[in-house]
């Protein structure tokens, strides 16, 4: 828009410019040897203007015939460019699909057009290259090259973090994640990696500091934030727990108050309260752990909490405990253990036999043969219970990259991933039908007599027939 009201500017001035000449006539005339040659004002200034016109192409001309050859250069040059940086990305989108074959033939191309040998891209895809063709020991030494240059430090240091990765060598990506972490820590994966390696060295202050960090540059959100200050705060608990129970209740207390389903945090803040005599406090922590996810572990902490406690009273508050989780089927297995040891055998029956009901488990099954054989001896049922735990679903425990551990960890021994541990079924077992059919639950419950109180399933079994029991399923 500008150009063409410049445009029309300048012919609006030479039209002024020449209709003034025109109000104004005049004469030019010019003596040279002897002749004089005449013309008009306005034909002069034609002849001017003319001549500046000609004097400039004349200059483009010349200007354009001795630039023709470096023009012809640069021109060719920038084909040939072009044509690398075309191979260098087939290449780099070759090494995303895993085709080493030609990776390297794009790389080899891409090196014979392009100019600068050390062109950051083309060290990078050679690298990549060497790596998917299984050449580890090329693509280090490329990394290294490009870690000792400022420009591609970053990009260096994480190819050599993964390469220690790969071969077990913690304390060296740990090294080249904090180096990576000080020249730029909003990095996410520099970040991640050394928070996970201070955790798996007990390094737990620290770990908390990096996470901090993240947390205040936004590189993880405050949900993810609280769970893995959650997970650091109980892993440091876990360490003190033995040495001074008083700083693991406080760490493990904010752990719980940050992540209520991690088990682990109420586990050790109940223990730290009971080992430093305020089962009040064990007890609170206890209750608010199992209101939101019931464990074994904490039943048998809060079942056990007072030492001088009796049978009857420890049923009493498995009872209590269950109350606050009804119907759960570790509420029912905590109350049914309880029973067990109380002697309460109905109690016990009527709980376990509600419990392999909801949820079939190896577990409960051995739990009520210990039911039958300490109430009536029928060794038939017991074989017949134990032939079920055989084949019954796996009990939950703490699992951690294919590994079933007896305790909870905040990192994996595998990976050294933080918070990878799951409290669940450590295989797929087929589950137990709760079928009337023969070797059943209620198929052996038929042997327990019905009562206006008791359901079949809690009812006491008959001591003079033994001999009815159902076969072996």
């Amino acid at each position: 828009m500008l150009a063409i009201l410049a445009f029309f500017l300048v012919v609006l001035a030479a039209g002024l410019g020449f209709a003034w000449l025109a109000d104004h006539p005049g004469t030019v005339s010019l003596i040279w040897q002897g002749q004089e040659v005449g013309t008009s004002f306005t034909v002069f200034v034609v002849l001017q203007i003319a001549l500046v016109v000609a004097a400039i192409l004349v200059f483009w001309a010349l200007r354009g015939f001795f630039k023709a050859p470096d023009r012809m250069s640069r021109f060719f040059s920038t084909r040939r460019r072009e044509k690398g940086y075309r191979a260098l990305s087939a290449g780099i989108i070759a090494v995303g699909a895993g085709d080493a074959v030609t990776a390297r033939r794009m790389t080899k191309q891409a090196a014979k057009l392009l100019p600068n040998r050390s062109e950051p891209m083309l060290r990078f895809l050679d690298a990549q290259t060497a790596l998917i063709e299984g050449d580890n020991a090329r693509a280090r030494a490329i990394f290294e090259e490009l870690e000792a240059q400022p420009d591609t430090r970053l990009v260096g240091l994480r190819g050599l973090y993964l390469e220690a990765e790969r071969l077990g060598d913690r304390g060296a990506a740990r090294n080249y994640a904090e180096r990576a972490v000080r020249i730029a820590p909003h990095v996410g994966w520099a970040g991640g990696a050394v928070l996970d390696l201070k955790a798996a060295q007990g390094d737990f202050d620290g770990a908390l500091a990096i996470l901090e960090a993240q947390r205040d540059s936004r590189l993880i959100d405050k949900a993810e934030s609280r769970r893995l200050r959650a997970v650091l705060l109980t892993g440091k608990a876990q360490t003190l727990a033995d040495a001074d129970p008083a700083g693991a209740r406080t760490l493990a207390r904010e752990a719980q108050k940050l992540a209520p389903d991690l088990e682990p945090a109420a586990a050790i803040a109940g223990r730290a309260a009971i080992r430093l005599g305020d089962g009040r406090a064990a007890s609170k922590a206890l209750e608010a752990s199992w209101k939101v996810a019931p464990h074994p572990e904490i039943a048998a902490l809060y079942i056990h909490a007072r030492s001088g406690d009796g049978v009857e009273e420890r049923l009493r508050r498995a009872r209590a405990l269950a109350a606050l989780h009804p119907g759960h089927v570790e509420s029912r297995l905590a109350v049914a253990h309880a029973a067990l040891d109380a002697r309460d055998f109905a109690t016990a029956r009527s709980e376990a036999m509600a419990a392999a009901e909801a949820a079939p488990r190896e577990s409960t099954y051995l739990l009520l043969a210990d039911i039958e054989d300490a109430d009536s001896g029928n060794e038939a049922l017991v074989r017949q219970w134990m032939g079920r735990a055989l084949n019954a679903p796996k009990d939950p425990a703490w699992t951690v990259d294919g590994i079933v551990s007896r305790e909870w960890a905040p990192v994996s021994p595998e990976t050294g991933r933080l918070d990878a541990f799951r409290w669940t079924a450590p295989t797929a077992m087929p589950q137990v039908s709760a079928l009337a059919e023969p070797g059943s639950i209620r198929a052996i419950a038929e042997h327990y007599p019905r009562s206006p109180d008791m359901s079949v399933e809690a009812s006491r079994p008959v001591r003079e027939e033994p001999a009815a029991a159902p076969a072996t399923p």
